[in-house]
């Protein structure tokens, strides 16, 4: 039926068969165009002249692990383990050699030192302030920033302090400006409370500046998520199979972007030098609004989830690793963040080194 009845109709409109009209097409004259973008990319030179964004280095934060024991790898996350204090100053200083400007410390503390109300982060001979002392003799000009929330501590995982099945918060806030202390007593360059509990931005500050600790920065996880990407980083800490329930009464809906301004604008009033945003590539439309909003230098996480996937899908072949994780990187860049904290920082640092 398609012969019979299709041949006839191509008669009557006109259709011109493909090979003629290419044929034509080639033979025409050159469009008019007066502007030509390709122009600009049709040489290697030309396209690292005019390119917008450039990664370095500087724009690198390291997240580790700081594991009381031997250095053992975290499954979920293929290249990456948790360190002896002994194996963290060595990448610390592994880090001086990148350049990379600062590393940020997380911790797995032994199960039987966690308890109810974390009482151990609240002490100054923890792991992480040992961890500080050590990379601070040893490689003074890195910067070191520690988080400042709970659950690396807690017996049931959660950020604060749990009553009946509820996080308080005034409670949290004072336990978490006792933590924040004993990290800058330590030597911890930047305090970066991750807990989103209200006000503990301005507490912390204002017993930072009692104490003449007046020269410590913090950096807000201003805009925290209730987030599925965080999965692969509970298995390094250890809180995986600890946490009861869900971090949704304070943990931000992932459903929101107005109420991340707020957030933001809450921490910069108490006394927040740096934002960050929380996870990363899927929430690169709040590190713009928070960017041009507020000017502040912006952050943003690289988290655990968003590294798993990249990895994951570079070992089955499915992507270029290494072009993956330069564009991701570059898509922060390209959203307004100052800097990210990223598992990749080592590999990027090395590539940049190289050229």
């Amino acid at each position: 039926m398609a012969i019979k009845f299709g041949r006839p109709l191509e008669r009557k409109i006109g259709f011109v068969p493909v090979e003629q009209e290419a044929r034509e097409a080639a033979d025409s004259a050159p469009l008019d165009l007066a502007i030509r973008m390709r122009r600009n990319r049709r040489a290697e030179w030309a396209r690292r002249m005019v390119r917008e964004q450039v990664l370095t280095t500087d724009d690198l934060i390291w997240p580790l692990f700081v594991n009381d024991g031997n250095n053992t790898p975290v499954s979920s996350m293929p290249g990456v383990h948790r360190l002896s204090i002994d194996g963290v100053v060595r990448e610390a200083e592994r880090a001086a050699k990148l350049t990379i400007p600062c590393i940020a410390l997380f911790l797995y503390i032994n199960p039987g030192a966690r308890d109810d109300t974390g009482s151990e982060a609240l002490n100054p001979d923890n792991l992480v302030c040992r961890a500080i002392r050590a990379i601070k003799k040893e490689v003074p000009e890195v910067g070191i920033l520690c988080d400042v929330a709970l659950d690396p501590f807690t017996s049931h995982g959660h950020d604060g302090l749990l009553r009946d099945g509820v996080i308080l918060n005034d409670e949290t806030v004072a336990a978490l400006v006792k933590q924040a202390l004993v990290q800058a007593e330590s030597g911890c360059d930047i305090i970066a409370p991750s807990d989103m509990m209200d006000g503990r931005v301005g507490a912390i500050r204002k017993a930072l500046d009692a104490a003449n600790f007046t020269d410590v920065s913090i950096m807000s996880y201003a805009a925290k998520y209730a987030s599925a990407f965080y999965g692969p980083f509970r298995d390094a800490v250890g809180s995986a199979k600890t946490l009861t329930g869900d971090k949704r009464t304070y943990q931000m809906d992932p459903a929101n972007s107005d109420e991340a301004l707020r957030e933001v604008a809450l921490d910069i009033q108490e006394g927040a030098d740096m934002i960050m945003v929380k996870p990363g590539l899927p929430y690169l439309d709040i590190v713009r609004r928070v960017k041009d909003t507020f000017a502040m230098p912006t952050f943003a996480y690289q988290v655990s989830g968003e590294y798993a996937m990249i990895m994951a899908a570079a070992e089955k072949g499915w992507v270029d690793g290494e072009r993956a994780m330069i564009e991701s990187l570059t898509a922060f860049k390209r959203a307004g963040c100052d800097g990210v904290l990223t598992y990749f920082a080592p590999r990027v640092a090395e590539k940049l080194k190289a050229g």
